[in-house]
């Protein structure tokens, strides 16, 4: 009688106990698929991946299958929060169950890490659908917001007419010394809304102005686009009334990093004026395609990437912990 075929050995370990060499294969393989299915150039953030796994310097857990990496997850803690960078397993070993069992890994220990009370996650990698129930660690502390990764084809459309807001408000190129102001706007713009709740930055100004530093200075959201960024003013007032941001991610693709409108001056077609004029730069720039995220919940954001032709590319969900005991 033949033997029956042996299930592989699979455990999790520490990101401390993985070789700089042992990542590289599969971070050449992480590369090809960011750039394949999403069109973003995922380079630069794997460089940095393993030169701090060289380092000894990267917390997080690594996935092994029969003993060969299979999988890796990064993760920092800032404060009282913890964010899950990445994860990514191998499309030759990238089961629900063991994008889970790496995912459960991480996760508990950071929920073990002093003074962690928060936990986020935006993981564009994972493979499986299944991201509700008992497929995510700790369910009964998550809470899971269903998220668009979308795509607009440049070269297709015919950008569109100045808005009526073209009138009321100025628009400028983005400046650092307007930091401040923008970061208060932002704030301000995200109190009550669902995104506060995805990213906690969003609810102070201080923690605002640390999410503009991570798109203007770090390369996780690509290279920042001045030229293509843009703020509004009142042009009566001079109030500070909007920002779009954008960056490049890839050769011939842009990224919207932020676009948002003070409440006050909400419905005046705002939006509408700063993204026609970022996606003309984009254009300008050399830019073929345009990506941006938006939350499922957002129905008014999407109307407008709509609008201007945007599509769903991939669906995927932000995930947040909170309740367990630090």
């Amino acid at each position: 009688m033949a033997a029956l075929p042996q299930s592989p050995r699979v455990e999790t370990v520490d990101l401390g106990h993985v070789r700089g060499g042992e990542i590289e294969e599969l971070l050449r393989e992480e590369v090809d698929v960011w750039r394949q299915r999403l069109y973003w150039d995922f380079r630069s953030s794997a460089d940095l991946v393993e030169r701090f796994v060289e380092m000894r310097a990267l917390q997080g857990c690594g996935l092994r299958v029969d003993g060969r990496l299979a999988g890796y997850s990064y993760y920092v803690c800032e404060d009282h929060k913890g964010l899950v960078g990445d994860l990514y397993v191998r499309h030759a070993d990238a089961t629900p169950e063991h994008e889970r069992l790496l995912l459960h890994a991480t996760v508990t220990t950071l929920a073990r890490q002093p003074g962690v009370r928060r936990i986020e996650s935006q993981l564009l990698m994972i493979r499986d659908g299944r991201t509700a129930g008992a497929y995510f660690p700790m369910s009964a502390q998550a809470q899971e917001y269903p998220r668009l990764f979308m795509l607009l084809d440049l070269t297709a459309i015919d950008l569109f007419p100045p808005g009526r807001a073209s009138t009321r408000f100025l628009l400028d190129r983005w400046n650092e010394r307007r930091s401040d102001e923008a970061s208060q706007l932002i704030s301000d713009s995200y109190r009550e809304h669902i995104d506060s709740h995805i990213n906690d930055q969003y609810r102070s100004p201080s923690g605002a102005r640390r999410f503009l530093m991570n798109i203007v200075q770090y390369p996780g959201c690509g290279t920042f686009q001045e030229s293509a960024s843009c703020i509004a003013l009142d042009a009566l007032s001079r109030q500070f009334s909007g920002l779009c941001l954008t960056s490049i991610v890839s050769p011939g693709v842009g990224h919207i990093t932020q676009l948002c409108t003070a409440a006050g001056v909400r419905g005046e077609g705002l939006g509408y004026e700063m993204l026609r004029h970022s996606l003309q730069a984009l254009r300008r720039a050399g830019c073929q395609s345009v990506t941006l995220t938006v939350t499922a919940a957002n129905v008014e954001a999407i109307r407008l990437y709509e609008r201007f032709g945007f599509q769903v590319l991939k669906r995927f969900s932000a995930h947040v912990w909170e309740g367990f005991r630090a």
